[in-house]
């Protein structure tokens, strides 16, 4: 490519031959004509301009030979003749001051060629100068343009990786208050548990409510466990997030810097106070990146800030979803519990008011057996006087002398009595055991049946007083983490 305003080497540029004359020294310059831009770099503003000479001609003395144009030999003596003739002859005059135009007219026409070479050049070179500085200020303008693209995209990179760090830290902050939202329900399940162990005898059962009570604790601390490795994966996430974010703003704090110089330098102008000469900066190399790496440096910590916002979204999301899904399992569970709980009340209860029932039946069999036995004593009793009589009669008929002491109607009816009485006495001692015997069992089944009211009964208590502490279960924000 080739600059404009350059110029082809002028004839004048060579070295001028003199005609007739030797080289003159010269003896002053022209006046400066045109005051142009000085680069930098240079300190005397005129160093660069060629000097137009004037030329002062000293005509030298001439021989006799060279002027003798006939070639005669001369008739006067050289010393006398130098007083008889002049120096120089009118055709030196003449000569001399046709050179000296001649000289002067080249001069004036190469100092004239030379003043409109310069004036073409130093144009050409303000055009390009000035083209130059326009292609300058509309790269400096394409520059901050690229920087304020990126800076855009950094700062709406920025801001999206803010909130989506806000919300992971929310979700954590959920999680953290649902861990402790079921210290709550946990301990109460424990304490349940606790108590239930108070249980006396056969009511010391592994029943649904036990079951389900462990489940209930398990699920707990299963839910506890996992929120709080969730809290351990967002603590690292949030940690990849705040190296993106420091990543970003670090990138969009040089970016604010570069923009605020660039657009600096693109409102500089020639009439600016401002500026100044800085010898050598342009030879300074304190170059970093190039474009592509430079694009690619910001591209980079964009995709980066991407990936970490991607997996944050999906850790929370996951979060979401568990405490979601923990809240409802959690909750089933305790209706479980509870349902559960509450047949084993009724079921104790009303097998409590079955014993008591009963109770009050043996009881009353207690006090008839009692009845009957009183009774069966009195009987037995009351059959002993026909029994001394019968034997007494038969004792007092055994002292009948000799012949009369026969086995008349009487003496059978007698003895017929006596067995049969002492049958009946022996009947109703046996029936009389046989009560005392069923009283005996009566009374054990009532104090079997009084253990296991007592035992029912506190069974109902221990029941009644952990549905009484599981009246209160946190709401569904609350074991979401809202509250």
């Amino acid at each position: 490519m080739e600059f404009l305003g350059t110029t082809q080497v002028a004839s004048y540029c060579g070295r001028r031959k003199n005609c007739l004359l030797p080289d003159l020294a010269p003896t002053s310059t022209t006046k400066e004509t045109y005051q142009s831009y000085c680069l930098p770099g240079y300190r005397y503003l005129n160093s660069w301009r060629p000097s137009l000479l004037h030329k002062v001609v000293l005509v030298p003395e001439i021989s006799d030979k060279e002027f003798n144009c006939t070639g005669r030999p001369p008739t006067i003596l050289p010393a006398l003749r130098s007083s008889l003739h002049t120096r120089y002859s009118t055709r030196d005059w003449h000569h001399a001051n046709m050179v000296q135009l001649k000289g002067s007219e080249a001069s004036r026409y190469c100092a004239g060629r030379l003043n409109t070479d310069s004036m073409r050049l130093m144009q050409n070179k303000d055009q390009l100068t000035f083209l130059m500085q326009e292609d300058s200020k509309r790269n400096l303008g394409e520059r901050i343009t690229n920087i304020d693209f990126w800076r855009s995209e950094l700062i709406h990179e920025l801001e999206c990786l803010l909130k989506e760090t806000q919300a992971l830290e929310t979700v954590k902050q959920r999680l953290d208050s649902a861990a402790d939202a079921l210290q709550g329900p946990l301990k109460i399940a424990l304490e349940c548990l606790y108590h239930r162990e108070m249980r006396k005898g056969i009511d010391l059962v592994h029943d649904d409510v036990e079951k389900n009570l462990i489940k209930e604790v398990d699920v707990y601390k299963d839910c506890q466990e996992i929120f709080t490795k969730l809290a351990q994966k967002i603590n690292q996430q949030l940690g990849i997030n705040r190296d993106a974010q420091h990543a970003l703003e670090h990138d969009l704090s040089d970016k604010n810097t570069a923009s605020f110089i660039d657009e600096k330098c693109f409102n500089l102008r020639n009439t600016s106070n401002s500026i100044n000469f800085y010898h050598g900066v342009e030879k300074a190399d304190g170059i970093v990146s190039i474009p592509e790496t430079w694009a690619k440096f910001t591209e980079d910590n964009i995709r980066c800030s991407q990936h970490a916002r991607a997996n944050s979204v999906k850790l929370r999301e996951d979060a979401e979803a568990k405490l979601e899904s923990t809240s409802e399992e959690m909750w089933n569970h305790f209706v479980s519990t509870n349902l559960a709980l509450n047949n084993r009340i009724a079921e104790v209860a009303d097998m409590k008011n079955k014993l008591q029932a009963q109770l009050a039946k043996v009881l009353q069999e207690i006090f008839q057996t009692e009845d009957t036995i009183m009774l069966l004593e009195r009987s037995i009793k009351a059959k002993e006087y026909p029994l001394k009589v019968a034997q007494t009669r038969l004792e007092g008929r055994t002292r009948r002398p000799n012949i009369e002491l026969c086995c008349d109607a009487p003496q059978l009816q007698l003895v017929t009595e006596v067995y049969t009485i002492d049958d009946t006495l022996q009947t109703l001692k046996r029936r009389l055991q046989e009560a005392q015997d069923t009283l005996q069992m009566l009374i054990l089944d009532k104090s079997n049946l009084e253990h296991d009211i007592s035992v029912k009964t506190n069974s109902f208590f221990i029941d009644k007083k952990c549905m009484d502490m599981r009246k209160v279960f946190p709401s569904t924000p609350r074991l979401i983490g809202f509250i």
